[in-house]
């Protein structure tokens, strides 16, 4: 990996991470649009940090430290998701922090997936 890869895999992640999040969304049926909207747009704001930051970790520090990035950065990103989805989804059969929670993981674990699959 190195570091002129960044933009291709920013956009490449976030376009997956929208993607299978929307996804899932739709199977906890979150069916509102606007509930459906603000998962997309959450991604924008946390998925590029969530990203390029590991990445730049790992360039300059070594995997271990990508490691600790990536975990505190996925922590932080569900906790702000779940807290933007309390305030702004209609949805309210599920708690937003376990809708976070399910969409962060989903995302996650089949980007590692298709990861290993393609490299």
């Amino acid at each position: 990996m190195r570091l002129n890869d960044l933009p291709k895999m920013m956009v490449l992640s976030l376009f997956c991470t929208i993607l299978i999040e929307t996804v899932v969304a739709m199977v906890l049926r979150i069916r509102n649009k606007k509930d459906l909207l603000n998962v997309i747009l959450v991604n924008f704001m946390t998925n590029p940090i969530v990203v390029s930051l590991p990445i730049y970790i790992m360039v300059k520090m070594g995997l271990h430290a990508r490691y600790v990035v990536t975990i505190v950065l996925e922590l932080l990103a569900f906790i702000i998701e779940g807290f933007v989805y309390k305030k702004y989804f209609k949805y309210d059969k599920i708690n937003p922090f376990i809708v976070s929670f399910i969409l962060n993981f989903s995302s996650y674990f089949i980007g590692k997936i298709i990861n290993y699959l393609i490299y």
